[in-house]
């Protein structure tokens, strides 16, 4: 890798952190290409990406945003999990290393606050952006529809009741 492919690896790494919600490091621990490909397509499709750096090459890009704080974490085979969601890339890392004994959860960052393996299993346990504001959208139409059911109650009943009149006259 020569100085300017050095160079743009740093300001797209730089770039990502400043844009991203979480980073999740993982140490590499002999995984196959099959394994890999595999992780990085889960990443994808939950909105998220995952990609093996050069240790001082993230520690220079982290420099300078609330992801300096992730340094210390950068030793050996190591690499970024990262997505905007706070919750996606640390679910999917989890789950995997839970059927893949070749990964291993370092620790992490979300915004300025440095996590520790057990802060990213902790973090993955919550319910993603998305599955929230569709509990919100709910607990907000739940109220409006009952209120609905309850207002049309009543005309209901006299409805039926004179209904039944009309049949007992009627016969």
């Amino acid at each position: 890798m020569d100085r300017t492919q050095k160079s743009e690896a740093v300001a797209e790494l730089n770039r990502t952190f400043n844009e991203v919600g979480v980073v999740v490091v993982t140490r590499n621990l002999g995984m196959t290409v099959a394994q890999s490909t595999g992780l990085r397509n889960k990443m994808r499709d939950a909105g998220a990406s995952y990609k093996v750096s050069k240790n001082r090459l993230a520690r220079i890009a982290a420099e300078g945003t609330p992801y300096a704080v992730i340094a210390d974490l950068l030793t050996g085979p190591t690499a970024l999990a990262t997505s905007t969601d706070p919750v996606a890339a640390a679910r999917v890392i989890n789950d995997f290393a839970k059927t893949n004994d070749k990964i291993e959860i370092v620790g992490g960052a979300m915004g300025g606050q440095l996590l520790d393996a057990e802060g990213i299993k902790a973090l993955a346990s919550l319910p993603s952006l998305d599955e929230l504001r569709a509990k919100i959208v709910g607990l907000i139409v739940a109220p409006a529809t009952k209120l609905a059911t309850i207002t049309q109650a009543p005309a209901a009943q006299i409805a039926r009741v004179l209904s039944a009149y009309a049949e007992k006259d009627a016969a």
